[in-house]
């Protein structure tokens, strides 16, 4: 993509009420724009971010062996009376009525539509196990909206439903899922500890939250630092190995790890001093194992093998797309700006023309954002003609993993300038060379 044609509302500084350097950043990157309060459009760079984050969690269930689908924003009061949430839920859950006077809401969360989805097509247990999610625009009124949109009023969310005809089979799929997260943030280019949490209005007496270590983060979290060297799954796990499943979870409940609701200051205490983390949080996922308690009130029942009715076993699985964008700036960012993982960058390579007016340098910057593409890389080409500062803040500030600089001298000589954004790293080389070592990276 030429700069030149592409939408990058870039601003030197951030609003006033942009607290954290997440909030700062995707403003002043010309990621997202406020639209009201804890509500945001997208704006292209910060689009393409969003998508990729969605595209990981898209493969990362796939292998876990979840289907997508697709349900819709706005939903029946009905079925929430159903399962009884309707008036518990509280003054998040925004509250509508249509036309004709009748009930509705926007969700906040799916277990009641994707129950009565099951319950209307799913009638053996052979039929079992499923889980079905989708990745979705969510509602939540909160009370005091802040930190842009790690905790916004409208988010995008991933949310997976599991069907499982017994309490076993329910636990074997919280396990898929407790595996499926561990390598879907690890892909992301984060690392997000696993804590015992509390359920809350979702239900059920099994649950962890994943929380991403932050200066900023709401929630403090105590932790014994050995948690953070075991390794991820990885992409040659096998779902389907039940023991190999129940090690996953086993190697890292070994270890303590709590937020400060579930913190038990007498058994972190018997951690290795020298591995005790107490600090703070960002959660990024949450996983519930809830049992019958939406499908007894809501009679989501299947046959069992000796044709009686059971209720089914669920589970719920949560990740934060959009809270992500900012929680992994939190992690990933410097005083230039933004240091995106490569997973997840919204360009690969910053292609920056130090002089588009020389001719020698133009022709070599064309034949380079050529090959660049034809290598298979997503560069976004800086062929305006700026100040060359601002070109190099610009693009710091964006955070994209590499910067390949063109000038005459470089042009001359057939070589250009790479830099590594992580480490500010600088070589000069071929193209070759670097296009070479960016895939090597």
């Amino acid at each position: 993509m030429r700069l030149s044609n592409f939408f990058l509302p870039v601003v030197k500084d951030a609003p006033s009420h942009a607290e954290i350097a997440s909030h700062q950043l995707m403003l002043r990157s010309g990621m997202i724009r406020q639209s009201g309060a804890g509500i945001y459009s997208w704006l292209p760079l910060g689009f393409k971010v969003l998508k990729n984050i969605e595209r990981i969690v898209r493969e990362e269930m796939g292998r876990a062996g979840a289907i997508e689908m697709l349900m819709p924003t706005l939903q029946q009061a009905d079925l929430w009376r159903e399962s009884g949430r309707y008036d518990d839920y509280g003054e998040e859950m925004l509250r509508i009525t249509d036309r004709s006077g009748r009930d509705m809401l926007y969700g906040p969360t799916n277990e009641e539509l994707i129950t009565e989805i099951f319950r209307a097509y799913v009638k053996s247990y052979k039929q079992l196990p499923l889980n079905l999610y989708h990745q979705q625009w969510k509602f939540r009124d909160e009370i005091r909206p802040r930190f842009g949109v790690m905790r916004g009023r409208e988010f995008y969310m991933k949310d997976a439903y599991s069907f499982d005809l017994d309490e076993a089979g329910a636990r074997l799929s919280y396990q898929k899922m407790f595996a499926a997260y561990l390598n879907t943030f690890h892909r992301l280019g984060v690392t997000a500890i696993p804590m015992k949490a509390d359920p809350g209005p979702i239900g059920g007496d099994l649950s962890h939250e994943f929380l991403i270590l932050s200066e900023s983060g709401e929630s403090a979290i105590f932790c014994d630092k050995a948690i953070l060297d075991v390794p991820v799954p990885g992409l040659d796990f096998d779902f389907e190995d039940q023991d190999a499943l129940a090690r996953e979870m086993e190697k890292r409940t070994q270890y303590y790890a709590a937020t400060d609701e579930k913190h038990d200051a007498e058994a972190f205490a018997r951690v290795p001093k020298e591995r005790q983390i107490a600090a703070r949080g960002i959660e990024v996922g949450h996983i519930f194992y809830f049992g019958t308690k939406y499908s007894e009130p809501m009679k989501a029942t299947v046959q069992n093998k000796d044709g009686q009715l059971v209720d089914i076993h669920g589970g719920s699985y949560g990740i934060g797309v959009s809270r992500l964008a900012g929680a992994i700036i939190e992690a990933c960012h410097d005083e230039a700006g933004i240091v995106w993982p490569a997973s997840i960058a919204p360009f690969d390579v910053g292609l920056i023309s130090m002089r588009p007016k020389d001719e020698a340098t133009a022709t070599a910057c064309e034949a380079a954002y050529k090959e660049l593409q034809a290598a298979g890389f997503d560069p976004l080409y800086d062929e305006t003609d700026e100040r060359a500062g601002s070109k190099f803040a610009r693009m710091d500030l964006i955070g994209l993993p590499w910067q390949i600089i063109i000038g005459p001298k470089a042009a001359e000589k057939g070589r250009v300038e790479l830099k590594s954004r992580r480490d500010g790293a600088r070589i000069e080389c071929s193209l070759v060379e670097a296009i070479t070592r960016m895939k090597a990276a």
